[in-house]
C-alpha cells in the first residue's frame, strides 16, 4: 500500500511523501488553544470555532487510522524579494502567482485517494488548507520536514516552498519517523519579517503579519503599519525567502504553479485602475479574486502611498470618489502621503457630514498628525 500511494503521488507530481498516526501531534491542541487565548488569530473567528476539530484528526473524523501527507514543491524561480526594490510595482506572494493552489492540489488528492480506497478497500478523506486540519504539525510528523520559527514547514530536500495536503483514511498504514527541527541557533526569519509579527520562535501574531492583513483582514490596517507593507500587495514571502534551507530548493517544475508573466511585476498604477469587472477577468482562477476587488485596491493604494512616486497621487485623487468607503479611506491616506499640499487642497471638498466613519477617520488623522508635526 506505501509503494502504490508512493506511484500515485509521483504521477501527480508530488514530491513529498509521509504517513502520520492521527494521535501523532498531541502538542497541537494545546498550543492552538494558547495562540487563541492571546488573540494571535485576529479576527478568524473560525479558528476559534474550529478549534476542537482543528486539535485532533480524530476529533475531525472518528474513523481515521493514518493520514497521508503530501507536499508539492511551487518553488520560485528567482528571490521573490527583488521586487521589493521596485516602489512603482506590486509584490504578490509567489504561491498566488498562477492558479489557485486549493483546486490543482485537491483534484490530484481526489485521484490518488480514489485509486488507493479501491484497492485497499478503505474509506478516504481529502483536505487541503479550508478545512480545520493542522498540516504543518502533522507533515512534520509525517517526516516531510519540521515547523521552522515562522511556524512554516521546512525541508532539508525542497526549502521553504511546499503545499501541503491530507488524505485521511481508515487504512492502518506503517508511519513514519517525525522529521527533526534543524533550525538551530538560526533566527533569519525572523529578522526578515518587516512588521516584527513573531513575539517568539515558533509563535505567530496575525494581526501583525503583512499576509493576514492584506489578505484575511477585510477592515482598516493598522496606520503603523501601513509604511511597513511597502508594496507587497497580496500575501509576503520575506521569512519564508529568508531561510537558509532554500539553498536546496529548486524551482517548481509544475506548469500551472509557475508564475504567470503578468504577475512577476505587475504596475501599480494599472492593478489601480482594475474595476470589479476586469479584476474578476484579470484574477481568474487565482487566489488573488477570493478577496475581491475593493479589498486587493486598498492593498494597492497602501503599495502606492509608500511608492515615493508623486506621479502615483494622480490613481490616488481618482479613486477618492471612488464608491467602495475602503477604497476612498487609502485613496486619502495614499494622496496624503505622496502630495499633502494637493490633499490639504482637497479636503474640504471630501470632508463631508455624508463621508462613511472610515473615510472620514482618514482625513482627520492627517489632521492629527500635522499638529503633532507643528507640535
Amino acid at each position: 500500500m506505501r509503494r502504490l500511494i508512493a506511484d500515485l503521488a509521483a504521477e501527480e507530481g508530488f514530491d513529498a511523501l509521509g504517513i502520520a498516526r492521527p494521535d501523532a501531534i498531541p502538542l497541537a491542541p494545546d498550543r492552538l488553544r494558547a495562540a487563541l487565548a492571546d488573540g494571535h488569530h485576529g479576527s478568524m473567528g473560525w479558528m476559534d470555532e474550529t478549534a476542537d476539530r482543528r486539535g485532533s484528526p480524530s476529533v475531525l473524523w472518528p474513523e481515521v487510522r493514518s493520514v497521508i501527507m503530501l507536499g508539492m514543491n511551487y518553488g520560485p524561480e528567482h528571490d521573490p524579494r527583488e521586487n521589493l526594490l521596485r516602489p512603482d510595482v506590486g509584490n504578490i506572494s509567489v504561491y498566488a502567482r498562477n492558479r489557485d493552489y486549493h483546486d490543482l492540489i485537491k483534484g490530484a488528492l481526489k485521484r490518488i485517494a480514489t485509486r488507493f480506497a479501491a484497492r485497499a478497500g478503505a474509506d478516504v478523506k481529502v483536505f487541503v488548507d479550508t478545512a480545520p486540519v493542522m498540516e504543518k504539525p502533522l507533515a512534520e510528523a509525517a517526516g516531510l520536514g519540521w515547523q521552522g520559527k515562522h511556524t512554516n514547514l521546512v525541508s532539508r530536500e525542497l526549502g521553504s516552498w511546499l503545499f501541503l495536503g491530507s488524505i485521511f483514511t481508515t487504512a492502518d498504514l506503517p508511519p513514519d519517523d517525525a522529521g527533526d527541527t534543524r533550525c538551530g541557533s538560526c533566527s533569519a526569519c525572523l529578522s526578515a519579517c518587516p512588521t516584527d509579527a513573531f513575539p517568539a520562535p515558533y509563535r505567530l501574531d496575525a494581526r501583525r503579519c503583512i499576509s493576514y492583513l492584506t489578505i484575511e483582514h477585510a477592515g482598516p490596517i493598522d496606520p503603523a503599519l501601513r509604511p511597513l507593507i511597502g508594496n507587497r500587495i497580496y500575501g509576503c514571502d520575506d521569512c519564508l525567502a529568508a531561510c537558509p534551507w532554500n539553498k536546496f530548493a529548486e524551482a517548481s517544475r509544475q506548469i500551472k504553479l509557475m508564475a504567470r508573466e503578468d504577475l512577476l511585476a505587475p504596475s501599480l498604477r494599472e492593478l489601480s485602475r482594475l474595476d470589479d469587472a476586469t479584476f474578476r477577468t484579470f484574477f481568474s482562477g487565482s487566489p488573488v479574486k477570493r478577496i475581491g476587488r475593493d479589498r486587493f485596491v486598498r492593498n494597492v493604494l497602501i503599495a502606492i502611498g509608500n511608492s515615493g512616486e508623486t506621479g502615483l497621487a494622480d490613481e490616488a485623487v481618482r479613486l477618492l470618489e471612488d464608491a467602495a468607503p475602503a477604497v476612498r479611506a487609502m485613496a486619502v491616506w495614499a494622496l496624503r502621503r505622496l502630495d499633502p499640499a494637493r490633499a490639504a487642497f482637497l479636503r474640504e471638498r471630501h470632508l463631508t457630514d455624508e463621508a462613511e466613519p472610515e473615510v472620514r477617520a482618514e482625513w482627520l488623522r492627517g489632521d492629527d498628525e500635522a499638529e503633532q508635526e507643528a507640535a
